[in-house]
């Protein structure tokens, strides 16, 4: 306990799930803690999560500003009217709407780029220059496993898979004012994840089969509450911003129950050369053999045929 004691936390959508699992424990490692949430979502409410901050002798204050692009840098100003500084952010607010892709508005695309990845540079936009001032700061963006690809979900796994780069990016341009940003991929059962449980829906069976623990399979992954519980992903998140992990910085960790797992970072796996450049007709001879031998394409689904209908 203490290993924050001094330092003032912004965390966004803390008003429940995983974000407030996030400020309860920061507190406990005794940050100030702003607790930003809109609460837009069922049960979501800052000013509980205060109250029971306060209640076990920590610091914290509620925020309601909206975590985007609108909102930030207000938001960033009266933590530092608070506290007198802003050393820590937990990018954790999203949304996720769930339909077919040729069915996606440009409303509800937008609805999910609006907090993340916009909003989450928005913050680390406003924060950057108090933190660049005082040579410190750390920032931990929430991405996820739908980055990797999640059929039903095309908006979310595409924002999400944004936050990567945009974590990236962060760490090499703001690294040598000793501000450090990292991601995770966190894996929580919960209010969120219960949808996705429930394969009664076409694409619903299409996330199962090509998501599943064992392709070619309709197994569906686990959700046990026990082992995803929502507890399980502050621990290593608080510890990103403390001093033991002041060398890591621009990589992402999958967080899933009882494991925390670094990720590899893209490196290229075959390259073939050809001077002056390529032609079809070369490419032709030399990308099977060479640059795509052992590749095949596993999301014909042709033993599904029920998901190869198409409706409109």
């Amino acid at each position: 306990m203490g290993r924050l004691k001094g330092k003032t936390a912004i965390v966004s959508g803390a008003g429940g799930g995983i974000g407030r699992e996030h400020a309860l424990l920061l507190a406990i490692e005794g940050a100030n803690v702003v607790v930003n949430d809109i609460g837009t979502r069922e049960g979501a409410n800052a000013a509980s999560v205060v109250e029971e901050i306060r209640s076990a002798g920590g610091i914290a204050v509620a925020n309601t500003r909206s975590a985007t692009w609108e909102g930030a840098e207000q938001l960033i100003a009266d933590a530092v009217e608070e506290f007198g500084s802003i050393d820590i952010i937990v990018n954790n607010a999203g949304t996720a709407v769930m339909n077919d892709l040729w069915r996606f508005t440009e409303e509800e695309w937008d609805k999910t780029f609006n907090v993340e990845p916009k909003g989450y540079f928005a913050l680390i936009r406003a924060a950057t220059p108090h933190m660049a001032r005082q040579g410190s700061g750390s920032i931990v963006n929430t991405s996820s496993g739908s980055g990797f690809g999640h059929p039903g979900a095309i908006a979310h796994a595409a924002s999400r898979e944004g936050v990567i780069g945009l974590t990236r990016t962060v760490a090499k341009e703001l690294g040598r004012f000793g501000i450090r940003c990292n991601a995770i991929r966190p894996f929580a059962t919960g209010a969120s994840t219960e949808e996705f449980a429930d394969v009664s829906r076409p694409w619903e069976q299409l996330m199962t089969v090509t998501m599943g623990a064992h392709p070619g399979t309709e197994e569906k992954p686990s959700f046990d509450p026990e082992l995803f519980s929502a507890k399980k992903i502050p621990p290593f998140v608080v510890w990103l911003c403390t001093d033991a992990a002041r060398d890591v910085n621009g990589r992402t960790f999958e967080v899933r129950g009882d494991e925390v797992s670094l990720l590899s970072e893209p490196e290229m796996q075959r390259t073939i050369h050809q001077q002056g450049g390529w032609s079809l007709d070369l490419l032709d001879a030399a990308a099977p053999a060479g640059l795509t031998a052992g590749l095949s394409n596993p999301f014909t689904l042709d033993d599904y045929p029920h998901l190869k209908v198409f409706k409109a």
